[in-house]
């Protein structure tokens, strides 16, 4: 269907833990459109993680089909998967994932030292930029272990926008935030997604957290069992 970022059809995943066979996703289909924030939600064992790491090119299915802006990227080599996540997807998780004794410019930087066409003048230009979009040029030259978790997280978002990416993937992105401080990083995301049309994809187990997003689906034995919108 045109107009979706993502489609999914009949996504297999299976593990061998030992002898055992393991079937974290049975047969997944869905579509997410431009500029979709969508929340997945579900216990434990039921299938989000094995489904994130698929969306985010860390892991390939088993059998089925991943479309990312229309190509099937489900049976792409690792060296083109890497750079699929380099060139189109921004990461923000939970431990935030900073290099704790670097500047927050620094750790915003990182995506562009793979990046053989980008000198350190426009490197700089475009972390700051990023940094400022998040509220936080004031802060580039702090190192994050100076640094609230909240602003540790803006740093994280930031640095997942470095690279225009079509889609940010969020893991439990407030698992280690106060209330306070979750509803700034959701101001932040729902803002990229309002005003910049960045597709959002987003991974908690907190129901209020969930609510900022326009669509939610429910993963129960590596099944969508229910899809909510808002």
């Amino acid at each position: 269907m045109p107009g979706n970022v993502i489609e999914l059809r009949n996504l297999v995943k299976t593990y061998c833990v030992g002898e055992t066979e393991v079937r974290a996703l049975r047969g997944v289909s869905y579509a997410i459109g431009q500029g979709d924030f969508l929340a997945i939600m579900g216990p434990s064992g039921s299938g989000k993680s094995s489904l994130m790491n698929i969306l985010g090119c860390l892991d390939r299915p088993t059998s089925g089909e991943y479309h990312l802006e229309g190509e099937d990227v489900s049976k792409l080599d690792k060296d083109r998967l890497a750079r699929i996540r380099n060139q189109k997807i921004g990461f923000v998780f939970q431990s935030f994932n900073l290099l704790s004794r670097t500047t927050a410019l620094e750790n915003v930087e990182l995506p562009l030292f793979y990046s053989s066409s980008t000198d350190s003048q426009d490197m700089t230009r475009r972390a700051l930029a990023a940094l400022e979009a998040v509220g936080l040029k004031d802060r580039a030259h702090h190192k994050t272990n100076q640094l609230s978790g909240g602003e540790q997280q803006r740093v994280a978002i930031a640095r997942a926008l470095l690279n225009n990416p079509t889609l940010i993937l969020a893991d439990e992105p407030t698992g280690n935030l106060d209330s306070r401080t979750s509803s700034e990083v959701m101001n932040i995301f729902k803002s990229l997604n309002e005003d910049k049309g960045i597709t959002m994809i987003m991974v908690t187990h907190e129901p209020d957290i969930a609510a900022w997003a326009g669509k939610r689906i429910y993963l129960k034995d590596g099944q969508i069992v229910r899809e909510e919108t808002s």
